[in-house]
């Protein structure tokens, strides 16, 4: 085989064993989290560190990737998966992947544990064997074969089952409070001193998770709400002064709604968690839909869940998986326009889609397809490199080992004052309503940083090359967090 002309110092592979060591990821391969250099604390999107600081400083966490020299023997290993939480697209994408690379690197022993959890307690659901063939076709349908449930048992009951099956590789599927589990079996599993790596895949259909560009299934969920909101387009639009609603997933945090508004152009308003508003008076959110129906003839209005809680009496409490239990702010709004638009004797014709369970049922798009594999590859990769306590995302269009820790922190939100909700709003030219008036002092107090910077920027660092343990100590490596069995 002709090699070419190679670098001076390089010299031609002299065997298939030499060519395919460049098929692996080095230990000391990093991924740089944040890339933007602000050149200005008034730019937007900027964050703001304790103390003010607002200066670039580079962040790397691990790139994620097979090994060349593994921690434990394939034939040895003997590996659990289990989904948790509610369902989102990719959940069956995810398990095949883990599955299909578990058994190209020789595993024969890999166990699917039923309804989340659930499984490890409950004797009416024994785990599952999984093979090859039997995952095989599983991606082309949406939920998770193996069964969801919210909620974690005892977990000194679920490590006790670890250990008594022999478990050396744990996968978790789940969002936020799955992770969170994952953490403390790491812990409980670390005090028994059990070899076992605890490896978790973000599935949060919110994409509210820290650190990561995105989370599968998240596209393929834009995808279908678009499918709602247009929809909704089509009915406001056959009305006279026809009103659409549509209430789309977002607990916590509004990026299906940005995403799926901007993804349409159909949108009058977006209203997400992170913006508080008011629905009355001269600059409120009713004002400006009769404005869109005295010009256009039609209104198309898109909620997030998690929107305006604060206007309704909610139940309080959380649920099984620790999430915040909500009002229903969809069908309230619903029932509240069409109340006002009564009161001000204005005929409108309203329209309400709740897209939620279609939206989460469905089989994933192309594009989630493979971000699932990936992350399913990735996963298998990281726990036969003897890490544990660790997540797998995408970050900077690389996927990297995270620590759980880290992702879990705090839920991901959407920045106000972000380029990617200005272009929304730019999209629906709605304004900035009024917010309800106890945000106020609170919103007031978060856009200010706590110390002005003294001077202009600097020019940015330049990142480091090769290990990143040979950084300066402003270069900090957050995957320093990562434990190794």
């Amino acid at each position: 085989m002709n090699w070419g002309t190679l670098p001076d110092g390089i010299e031609a592979p002299e065997s298939r064993e030499q060519n395919m060591r460049r098929l692996y990821v080095h230990d000391e391969d990093r991924v740089l989290l944040k890339v933007v250099h602000y050149g200005n604390p008034t730019s937007v999107g900027i964050e703001f560190e304790e103390g003010g600081d607002w200066q670039f400083k580079p962040l790397w966490t691990q790139r994620a990737g097979p090994r060349a020299q593994i921690y434990f023997h394939p034939s040895a290993v003997k590996a659990a998966i289990v989904t948790c939480g509610g369902l989102c697209p990719g959940l069956n994408d995810v398990i095949r992947q883990v599955v299909f690379t578990l058994d190209v690197y020789g595993v024969k022993e890999i166990l699917g544990i039923q309804y989340g959890f659930k499984g490890f307690v409950d004797p009416k659901y024994p785990p599952v064997a999984l093979t090859r063939k039997l995952v095989s076709r599983v991606h082309m349908a949406g939920g998770s074969f193996l069964g969801v449930s919210r909620g974690t048992p005892d977990l000194n009951d679920i490590v006790d089952k670890l250990q008594d099956w022999g478990i050396n590789f744990f996968f978790i599927i789940g969002g936020n409070g799955s992770h969170a589990g994952a953490h403390e079996i790491y812990k409980r599993c670390l005090e028994r001193k059990m070899k076992i790596a605890v490896v978790g895949i973000p599935k949060t259909i919110d994409n509210d998770l820290q650190l990561v560009d995105k989370t599968f299934g998240f596209d393929t969920s834009v995808e279908e709400a678009q499918r709602a909101i247009n929809a909704a387009f089509v009915e406001a639009s056959s009305a006279y002064n026809g009103v659409g609603i549509v209430k789309l997933m977002g607990r916590q945090s509004g990026f299906i709604a940005m995403y799926a508004t901007l993804a349409s152009g159909q949108v009058d308003i977006v209203l997400i968690p992170e913006v508080p508003f008011v629905l009355e008076g001269e600059h409120g959110v009713y004002n400006f839909m009769k404005k869109r129906l005295d010009k256009n003839g039609l209104c198309v209005v898109v909620i997030a869940e998690g929107a305006g809680q604060e206007l309704l009496e909610s139940s309080g409490g959380v649920d099984a998986s620790g999430n915040p239990i909500l009002g229903d702010i969809g069908k309230w709004f619903y029932s509240q326009v069409k109340a006002y638009f009564g009161k001000i004797k204005m005929s409108v014709d309203v329209k309400y889609i709740d897209p939620t369970y279609m939206i989460r049922a469905r089989h994933c798009n192309s594009s989630d397809h493979i971000i699932c594999s990936v992350l399913g590859q990735n996963a298998v990769h990281g726990a036969f490199a003897g890490y544990t306590d660790i997540t797998i995302g995408l970050v900077n269009t690389h996927y990297v080992f995270l620590p759980i820790p880290k992702v879990i922190e705090v839920a991901r939100k959407v920045d106000p004052n972000s380029n990617m909700w200005h272009r929304t709003v730019t999209s629906t030219g709605q304004p900035d309503f009024p917010m309800v008036p106890q945000k106020i002092s609170e919103k007031k107090a978060q856009s200010q940083p706590s110390s002005p910077p003294k001077s202009q920027p600097t020019s940015p660092k330049s990142p480091v090359s090769g290990s990143s343990r040979s950084q300066s100590p402003g270069d900090p490596y957050l995957a320093g967090a990562i434990h190794l069995i």
